[in-house]
């Protein structure tokens, strides 16, 4: 299997890693657990807010949410080594944090199959775990090829999925084109319902509807951000929606659904059997 050209960014010069670093920040669900897959959780000393699995690494040091880091908190852990999803910010703290003479290894984003094995071979040469990295690579593989056979397979017409983030003063935030929520869509052989934006984005009501979802999709959550059942077929929009009337709504973890790490196989299976029965 060839290996694509890894997307990541070291920003110090390759003699600052010259000896693996055994003191690690790792910032990102999906790279956390890649590290932890690797065999390396004993060498993490922090992680942030969305590195919640597996749960060995919630007894970790949390230094905030990945996109609202305080530099003063990683540092204050004196890691030899930070590696980091990419957008980790603000912009401010990751200066300082670059500034600081401790490196700084920014792994590739794309939610995507390829993107996920380019993670993993990303990981796995931050950590100089070569043979590890490798090994992980070719289980994840054979599991996201599975997965696309899975896909492809997939019973016409297909399901048109609609990803709801969250509802933000009566309005829908929705995965649209690009986003990972459309990733593992895709993945799990069905349509996006939400299209004509990128990323993540509030809807109109009017969008929502024209969408005409065949399933709603959300994570599950707790606190300020749940959504109940009740609020969602309560929505003057989504309650409108084949899906709301049809009650088909699937919750998931929302880091093995969005994460793109090494259990992205086995969410689009999730995905898949919860879509088709199959």
């Amino acid at each position: 299997m060839m290996f694509r050209t890894l997307a990541f960014v070291a920003l110090l010069p390759p003699m600052a890693l010259a000896e693996p670093a055994q003191r690690i920040v790792s910032i990102g669900g999906s790279v956390t657990e890649i590290a932890a897959a690797l065999g390396a959780t004993a060498r993490l000393i922090g992680r942030d807010t969305t590195s919640t699995y597996p749960p060995a690494v919630l007894d970790l040091p949390d230094v905030g949410y990945i996109r609202a880091l305080s530099a003063e908190g990683v540092l204050a852990l004196g890691p030899e080594l930070i590696i980091s999803e990419a957008g980790a910010g603000p912009r401010e703290a990751v200066e300082v944090l670059r500034a600081a003479g401790v490196p700084f290894v920014e792994m590739p984003g794309d939610p995507s199959p390829d993107g996920i094995l380019d993670k993993i071979d990303a990981v796995a040469k931050a950590l100089d775990l070569p043979a590890e990295g490798a090994a992980l690579r070719d289980a994840v593989a054979s599991g996201l090829a599975m997965a696309k056979a899975r896909a492809e397979a997939a019973p016409a017409p297909r399901k048109r999925v609609l990803f709801v983030l969250a509802l933000q003063s009566g309005r829908v935030m929705a995965g649209g084109e690009g986003s990972s929520a459309e990733g593992i869509i895709h993945l799990a052989g069905a349509e996006n319902a939400a299209t004509g934006f990128k990323g993540y984005k509030q809807m109109t009501d009017e969008a929502v509807i024209a969408a005409a979802p065949d399933v709603i999709l959300m994570m599950n959550r707790e606190g300020d951000l749940a959504v109940a059942n009740a609020d969602v077929l309560a929505h003057p929009a989504l309650g409108q929606t084949p899906a709301a009337q049809a009650g088909a709504m699937i919750r998931m973890d929302g880091m093995k659904l969005l994460g793109f790490g090494p259990r992205t196989p086995e969410a689009a299976a999730e995905l898949h059997q919860s879509l088709y029965g199959n």
